[in-house]
């Protein structure tokens, strides 16, 4: 059973500055509305860094502060700060050997650079998640949807580190017939590639227990939620490359599509964890 401190998911308990409450659903107090400001103005401030240092287009730095803010006021610090760490380790990954793969013709963008479409499908679902936190607290509970949203950003960890650092390993094979295929194939998995996909997964779960311990919301069992979230996001991972062989390699699925259907996969896996542990 997953359960959280009924705390004030925020750095200031709300009311206590002076400043008015931020209340969301049911009334439950989120972040105070200094708070509330503070959480946007990092999270413009954040996305444009991200622009200005070629991690993210600007259309894409755009949606990225738009949902980022829409994270932190529904959701709290936590769940924002876990996102941020997201894109920045996914942004070293990217740039890791990067000549490399520019001239196997298998890099992101021209220069690292990630678009819209990839943003899109890496924060629709974490965002639908902190708002049903947000919102609608006894659907989903700040405990669980911790949990959905680690699941969500360590599928996004894992994938990103199994394709940027597993093409640099020069080989591959078919994650369905283990035959061999160019790296950087859709479907094509490695060894060192599903290494650095756990990796990517269980940071995310660790470094979330100790983001929500940091802003006051401890998980009562991290054990529970770092195994939840480290395997649905490494399963997901799977399910990617299992779609991306069957589905994006014949052009019916878009590789931002394929993306979205990984992390939803993790998500689900996620969930079913959580049903099975029982009441949370």
């Amino acid at each position: 059973m997953l359960r959280a401190r009924p705390t004030i998911r925020g750095a200031t308990r709300a009311g206590e500055n002076g400043y008015p409450d931020i209340r969301l659903g049911d009334g439950t107090v989120v972040l105070s509305l200094l708070d509330s400001v503070i959480g946007v103005v990092a999270t413009l401030i954040l996305s444009a860094l991200a622009v200005v240092g070629r991690a993210l287009t600007p259309s894409a730095g755009a949606v990225a502060a738009l949902f980022g803010a829409v994270i932190v006021v529904s959701a709290g610090f936590p769940f924002l700060a876990l996102m941020v760490l997201f894109v920045v380790a996914s942004s070293l990954a990217t740039r890791l050997g990067f000549d490399q793969k520019s001239a196997r013709k298998v890099q992101e963008g021209i220069r690292g650079e990630r678009g819209i479409s990839n943003v899109l499908a890496h924060i629709l679902l974490p965002t639908a998640i902190a708002l049903l936190v947000g919102l609608a607290p006894s659907v989903l509970s700040s405990s669980s949807g911790a949990v959905l949203f680690g699941a969500a950003l360590a599928f996004g960890a894992a994938d990103t580190f199994a394709s940027e650092i597993g093409v640099l390993s020069g080989s591959a094979r078919s994650i369905l017939t283990g035959r061999l295929v160019e790296p950087g194939t859709n479907g094509g998995v490695s060894g060192p590639g599903e290494a650095w996909a756990l990796v990517g997964s269980l940071a995310t779960a660790v470094i979330g227990v100790g983001l929500f311990a940091l802003f006051s919301t401890p998980l009562s069992q991290p054990g529970p939620f770092v195994a939840l979230v480290a395997g649905a996001g490494f399963v997901g991972c799977q399910i990617d490359s299992i779609l991306g062989e069957l589905l994006e390699n014949r052009g019916l699925l878009t590789k931002g599509s394929t993306n979205f259907l990984g992390m939803l996969s993790s998500v689900l896996v996620a969930l079913g964890g959580l049903w099975l542990l029982g009441p949370h």
